[in-house]
């Protein structure tokens, strides 16, 4: 079973590397990299999300901070932004022990919602920094042409590749986590806080170091964007389509395992690309109406994600030819 997991996992990853040098179309590199991206962001969500089942709604202040870390260094101090990357990370990690603090006295819906009011504190208070960082205007990050040691490059595969690295480095943390003893923490509090609590499990301390990790991580996301885009200003930084994009992947792909968010994302992002391509810029609502009908769907005959589709397909394969064989018998 392990070495046929291993097999998939390789095949999957050479379609990945190859994928650039067989398509040359722009569009479809594009589609590509948003869905590298938001399966990332999915990522780092499901670690909150998913494995210890907090439903934080706020991720975009994660992402915002590292987008805007990044963009001040550059333009202000001449920083890479392969040091800003880093940097973003760090000041998103530590801006998440005194928003966690406070949201974690909370718990449900109201988790949720204060989550949501974080990133909208932090987005108010982007909009009024005018003279530090661009207020609501936003600002363009200078163009150095083909420069790797600026993060900037002429083509789509370099972009590509890079936000191949970041899914393959997030995937490969929470591959970490869930076989630890801090993943087995971690499912412990999704599942029933207060019996964690019971047998010994210091639930707080658990959910302050996954958060943390799960803003770094969306933090580099956050460089990576406007890298990606040349552009900032604190309605893209902090949006809250951010955060319901990245729970959305997870939920349909299957919370609270390795590979949901990469699934969900792939369906959904291929998705909005088709509706976007077939209807142009008149497809935002029919968008939202799909993306509200497959969440239905999924919700409604599968809760738990189309993981279960798959492994359940799986199974079933499997067990045809151990059956026709015994048959034979």
């Amino acid at each position: 079973m392990k070495h046929k997991a291993a097999l998939a996992v390789g095949l999957l990853a050479a379609l990945a590397l190859a994928l650039p040098l067989v398509v040359s179309s722009r569009f479809v590199l594009d589609v590509a990299i948003r869905v590298l991206l938001f399966a990332f962001i999915g990522v780092a969500w499901n670690l909150m999300g998913g494995y210890a089942k907090q439903l934080s709604l706020g991720h975009a202040a994660y992402f915002g901070l590292g987008a805007y870390t990044s963009t001040i260094l550059l333009i202000r101090y001449d920083v890479s932004p392969w040091i800003g990357i880093l940097a973003g990370g760090v000041v998103a990690a530590l801006a998440s022990l005194p928003i966690g603090a406070l949201c974690f006295r909370l718990r449900g819906p109201y988790f949720a919602i204060s989550t949501i009011a974080t990133a909208q504190v932090l987005m108010l208070l982007f909009l009024k920094f005018r003279d530090f960082a661009w207020g609501a205007e936003g600002t363009t990050l200078p163009n150095f042409g083909n420069a790797p040691l600026m993060m900037q490059f002429d083509g789509k595969a370099a972009y590509y590749y890079l936000a191949l690295v970041l899914l393959a480095l997030g995937l490969a943390i929470t591959g970490w986590i869930e076989r630890s003893r801090i993943g087995y923490y971690l499912v412990a509090v999704g599942e029933d806080e207060d019996a964690a609590e019971a047998v010994g499990v210091n639930a707080l301390r658990i959910k302050r170091l996954i958060y943390m990790i799960s803003a770094f991580l969306t933090a580099l996301a956050g460089t990576f964007y406007v890298q990606y885009i040349y552009f900032i200003d604190p309605n893209t930084a902090f949006s809250f389509n951010v955060s319901v994009e990245a729970a959305l992947v997870s939920i349909v792909g299957g919370i609270g395992t390795l590979w949901g968010p990469v699934i969900g994302t792939v369906l959904l992002e291929a998705t909005s690309a088709l509706l976007q391509s077939r209807l142009g810029g008149s497809q935002g609502g029919v968008q939202l109406t799909v993306y509200s009908l497959i969440l239905i769907a999924v919700i409604l005959w599968r809760p738990t994600g189309l993981v279960g589709v798959l492994q359940e397909a799986y199974a079933r394969l499997t067990r045809a030819p151990a059956r026709v064989r015994e048959r034979r018998r």
